[in-house]
């Protein structure tokens, strides 16, 4: 049994779905792989009926687990587990981003641990269990996977948004809005921003590349920090 063969095993274990060897080999394979190597099919197809297939799982639990939220509850809580970053987070817990099949350029890039090429594979993953297994074992593997976000669904929402989740943060605590400094050093053409947000006798820092990234850097280190999320 090649290294290869023992790896998609091992995975296909941690999954707990049968599915084709051909169909999880595709959907581990990168657009950047397949271009590297004769333009070859890659997974973005697979990811497409995975985004399907989880939306729809995820969105049954939630409607029949809360019968008490209204739609709006229901849709944000939807958005929040089945974000990149959630999904990204998945993928780590069962390993994924050892398998996947990636060009040079994101091999020396740290693609391996990028949040949307993780994100993806794992939507294609679950599109290629839906192809191999049926419609059921894909749903059962969605929720396998998915469950553990359900918990807490308002750490990945403030991910996704954290300058809105601190400020309604802020507003059940009966704080002042969050209020923002930036700063910025380097030349033009490497410009770094620095973000303070002070939210009552908070103040926490980020930094990236725009003023939009510094503040949502540090929005969601001062959210973490005030409400206990690690």
């Amino acid at each position: 049994m090649t290294d290869v063969t023992t790896g998609l095993r091992s995975l296909t274990d941690k999954l707990g779905v049968d599915i084709d060897p051909e169909l999880l080999s595709l959907a581990l394979t990168h657009r950047s792989w397949a271009y590297e190597n004769g333009q070859v099919p890659h997974n973005e197809r697979l990811e497409f009926l995975g985004d399907s297939v989880l939306g729809q799982a995820v969105t049954v639990r939630l409607y029949t687990r809360h019968p008490d939220l209204e739609e709006g509850a229901l849709a944000k809580r939807r958005a929040a587990v089945v974000s990149t970053v959630a999904l990204a987070e998945v993928a780590r817990r069962i390993g994924l981003g050892e398998h996947i099949k990636l060009g040079r350029g994101e091999e020396l890039t740290g693609g391996r641990d990028k949040d949307s090429i993780l994100a993806d594979t794992t939507e294609a993953v679950i599109g290629a269990s839906y192809l191999s297994a049926g419609a059921d074992a894909a749903s059962a593997l969605v929720l396998r996977l998915i469950d553990p976000l359900l918990d807490d669904p308002e750490r990945y929402g403030a991910a996704m948004d954290p300058k809105t989740a601190l400020q309604e943060f802020a507003a059940r605590g009966g704080l002042q809005p969050p209020a923002y400094e930036i700063a910025s050093s380097g030349p033009d053409h490497d410009r770094r921003f620095t973000a303070t947000v002070r939210v009552g006798d908070v103040a926490r820092e980020g930094t990236g590349t725009s003023k939009k990234h510094a503040e949502m850097a540090a929005a969601l280190t001062a959210w973490k920090d005030l409400s206990g999320r690690a």
